[in-house]
C-alpha cells in the first residue's frame, strides 16, 4: 500500500470548507484503477489555525504514478492553473508514504 498525505492549515473557522472540497462523492480520482480512498481529518484544537489532514490511499505507488500522469489529473491542474488557492488556506505540504504493516482489530 501506499500513501500520500496532505497537510492544509486553514485560518480558524474554515476547516470545514477544506473537508468539505475532499469529501464531495463523485471525485475523479475514485475511479482511478489502485485507488482505495481518501481519509479527512482535523486536528482537534480550541482556537487558531486549524490543520486538516488528507490521506490518499493507493494500492501501490505504481497506482498512484499512473494517476499522476493521467490525462484526468492533469487536465484538473491545468484548469486550476493561475487561479489562487483560497485566502483561508495558509500552508500546505505534501509526503509520500510506503506502508509497511498495518494492525487489524481482533476478532472474537
Amino acid at each position: 500500500m501506499f500513501v500520500i498525505l496532505r497537510t492544509m492549515t486553514a485560518s480558524e473557522g474554515h476547516a470545514d470548507q477544506v473537508v468539505e472540497r475532499f469529501s464531495k462523492p463523485g471525485s475523479i480520482v475514485e475511479q482511478q484503477p489502485g485507488f482505495i480512498d481518501i481519509q479527512v481529518m482535523v486536528k482537534q484544537v480550541r482556537r487558531g489555525e486549524e490543520e486538516v489532514v488528507i490521506m490518499f490511499r493507493w494500492e501501490s505507488e505504481e497506482a498512484w504514478k499512473n494517476w499522476e500522469k493521467s490525462d484526468a489529473h492533469i487536465q484538473g491542474h491545468r484548469q486550476n492553473a493561475g487561479q489562487p488557492k483560497p485566502e483561508y488556506i495558509l500552508n500546505v505540504s505534501h509526503a509520500r508514504y510506503d506502508v509497511k504493516a498495518i494492525k487489524s482489530a481482533a476478532t472474537q
